[in-house]
């Protein structure tokens, strides 16, 4: 690994981390001794890198900072298509687009051998059946979920029986042929799992729900024995 491709994975290490971590943690991980880290550390503060801490404490990466496009690896570039590529096929319509605008700004900013990975890409997500849903009903819960919102919905279960809920979205979670909402039930008082394609009626109440999203998402990881950084940046 050259100096640069070294630099480059310190900055990618920092900015995954949202907690200081120690320089024998960085040095390890990159396979350096204590030393260089602490030489990389400064170089990269040099260059106006917002890495707060010091040798002792720990090191942490001011929340902001963005790497310019083009120190984007292959793989990376192989990832972001993959990932938009499979929104596309399974997105509403407004993440669709979002997907479509990701991948016009980042080809719009990469050096020409880098732009070529992005064109000829032969990374592939096949077409099948899209996802029953609605769109405007999963921009909304997208949206209710951003915002912390309540719900009210009407349901239709495996036995075609409608009740009505009050829930509190806070994840949507998608499977090959369905969408599934995870919920904070109010008439069960438990979380409970909601298929996209069964809410017959849905009303977005403006009220927002006691507990942030984070707090819930928590609590149903540790309930189904999730790991809780499985979905950590």
């Amino acid at each position: 690994m050259s100096r640069s491709e070294r630099l480059l994975a310190l900055l990618q290490n920092l900015r995954r981390r949202k907690y200081a971590v120690s320089g024998r943690v960085l040095a390890d991980e990159l396979a350096v001794s204590l030393r260089t880290l602490y030489r990389d550390i400064a170089a990269l503060q040099a260059q106006g890198a917002p890495i707060e801490g010091e040798a002792g404490v720990g090191y942490i990466l001011r929340p902001g900072y963005i790497l310019p496009p083009l120190m984007f690896t292959p793989e990376e570039i192989e990832a972001m298509l993959l990932g938009t590529r499979w929104v596309i096929e399974r997105g509403d319509v407004q993440l669709v687009e979002a997907a479509r605008d990701v991948l016009a700004k980042i080809g719009a900013v990469l050096p020409p051998a880098l732009k070529r990975d992005l064109e000829t890409g032969t990374l592939l997500i096949p077409t099948e059946p899209r996802l029953a849903f609605e769109n405007e009903f999963v921009v909304g819960i997208r949206n209710a979920i951003r915002e912390e919102t309540k719900i009210s919905i009407s349901y239709r279960d495996l036995q075609d029986r409608t009740t009505e809920r009050v829930i509190w979205p806070f994840a949507l979670a998608y499977y090959d042929q369905v969408m599934v909402v995870i919920a904070w039930c109010e008439m069960r008082g438990d979380f409970r799992h909601f298929r996209a394609d069964r809410v017959a009626i849905w009303n977005v109440t403006g009220e927002r729900y006691p507990r942030r999203r984070l707090v819930l998402l928590r609590e149903w990881q540790e309930k189904n024995g999730i790991p809780l950084d499985k979905y950590e940046l």
